[in-house]
């Protein structure tokens, strides 16, 4: 079963800055498009990818604030998170995708990003 951690939230001022990173055990990770993911009433929502070759694609309410990269050698993914606002407060998931569906059925523990108004 692959492994799923995710870390580096925390609580910041409207307006900050996090990190969160997530390393994927997963021997393909190599050839995989990962995403970040956070948590809706319904279900979560993919709000950043990247795929093998590098390119990301991110949802609208995040672009041009959020930055999704990669590094394979770790396996870990990353999602540089500026101008945060308090309806970015939520739970950041990480997983493979395709398309925009997420492979794992067993999902990490998340982390909790906080931003206060």
């Amino acid at each position: 079963q692959v492994q799923l951690v995710e870390s580096g939230g925390g609580l910041v001022e409207s307006g900050g800055s996090l990190t969160l990173s997530c390393v994927v055990g997963d021997s393909m990770f190599d050839f995989a498009s990962v995403a970040w993911f956070r948590q809706t009433p319904v279900k979560r929502v993919m709000i950043a990818s990247v795929n093998r070759e590098g390119d990301t694609n991110y949802l609208d309410s995040v672009r041009g604030r959020f930055t999704i990269s990669r590094n394979n050698d770790r396996k870990t993914v990353y999602l540089q998170m500026n101008s945060l606002k308090p309806e970015d407060t939520n739970d950041y998931y990480c997983n493979r995708v395709v398309g925009d569906n997420p492979i794992y059925d067993s999902w990490g523990p998340g982390t909790r990003v906080t931003v206060s108004s």
